[in-house]
């Protein structure tokens, strides 16, 4: 880690997420909320006055490695009573929602024109957990950096798109319900941290149970990277063709493992689950887990660049759009088959 290069980018996203805390305690602005503020305040400045290549490492840390942190301290957090709540419903609403989605993405991205591995990865980076599922199962397909690239860039600003508008959706559809609220933003929407950050434009309870249901999808990614590793990706054959069912030896093997603040997350939330944690530890674990979310919120915003959507062209954002439509209606149909 190059502390020279990432302190630029991790200070302008702290100095954003202080400035985004005051401004949501003044009444103008006390309507959005501190996350929203956040993630506003980056995109603007991350067109304008801040879009140098200097602040790239560090909101990528900001982004990346905060959320994480952020993860690993809500296993202190979160009350077992709320995984109780999710129950095994919520776990079948998950997979058939996973299992839609890639396999809507796959074939709108086909019918688009693109190949069967960036269509793969449209499906993995929408169904699990946008860029992170994608650079887990690209080096699976054998991507090449081009595909790698366009695919993250729009699952990345669908998830922003769905970020935001979500919440709108909840509050018409759901009068902001905790529960269904949870479901349809953690069961939707791409990253973690836009799952956070949509789930922070309601209130704390929904963050809680979204970041349940997301964790559920990122456990699944071992099983979708397993899954795409028996694929048969030569153009003009089957994807089942005999080498999904043939288990021939492979010279080279990409590992797939579970992410390491997974793994860390559920030893803090089994830690916590026996009641012997100091109520002090707890505390501040709240207090440092949501600083690092909203530092990394401005980070989001930051690295949201608009040339992008128009760099990429018009046909991957189209597909992209269409995957996003289809997803929320899955979501809504399995949540009225299942919890209504």
């Amino acid at each position: 880690m190059n502390l020279q290069k990432i302190l630029p980018g991790l200070l302008l996203s702290t100095l954003l997420a202080i400035i985004s805390q005051f401004l949501a305690k003044l009444p103008a602005f006390s309507a959005l909320g501190a996350a929203l503020i956040a993630i506003l305040l980056g995109m603007l400045l991350g067109n304008t006055l801040c879009k140098g290549s200097r602040y790239e490492e560090g909101t990528k840390f900001s982004e990346k490695r905060l959320l994480e942190y952020s993860i690993v301290l809500n296993g202190l957090i979160l009350d077992i009573v709320i995984m109780r709540e999710v129950g095994i419903q919520g776990v079948i609403f998950i997979v058939f929602q996973m299992i839609l989605t890639i396999v809507t993405a796959y074939i709108i991205s086909r019918k688009f024109g693109f190949g069967k591995k960036f269509s793969l990865m449209m499906g993995a980076g929408n169904a699990v957990c946008g860029s992170s599922a994608i650079g887990t199962v690209a080096p699976i397909l054998e991507a090449d950096s081009k595909d790698k690239g366009i695919s993250i860039t729009c699952v990345n600003i669908l998830g922003t798109i769905l970020m935001i508008f979500l919440p709108i959706l909840a509050s018409i559809l759901y009068a902001s319900e905790t529960f269904p609220t949870s479901a349809l933003i953690g069961g939707t929407v791409q990253s973690v941290g836009q799952v956070i950050a949509s789930a922070k434009l309601v209130n704390d309870s929904v963050v809680e149970m979204a970041t349940i249901f997301k964790l559920i999808r990122i456990l699944l990614l071992v099983v979708i990277a397993l899954a795409f590793e028996r694929l048969n990706l030569e153009e003009g054959k089957s994807l089942f063709s005999p080498k999904f069912f043939k288990f021939e030896k492979k010279e080279k093997r990409t590992k797939v493992g579970i992410p390491w603040f997974i793994l860390a997350f559920l030893f803090c939330f089994i830690l916590r689950s026996t009641g012997y944690v100091p109520s002090f530890v707890l505390l501040w674990a709240k207090k440092i887990s949501t600083q690092f979310e909203i530092i990394a919120l401005a980070a989001i915003g930051l690295r949201v660049k608009f040339s992008d959507i128009l760099k990429e062209g018009v046909q991957a954002f189209t597909a992209s759009l269409l995957i996003g439509v289809c997803q929320i209606l899955f979501a809504l149909a399995l949540m009225k088959i299942l919890f209504y």
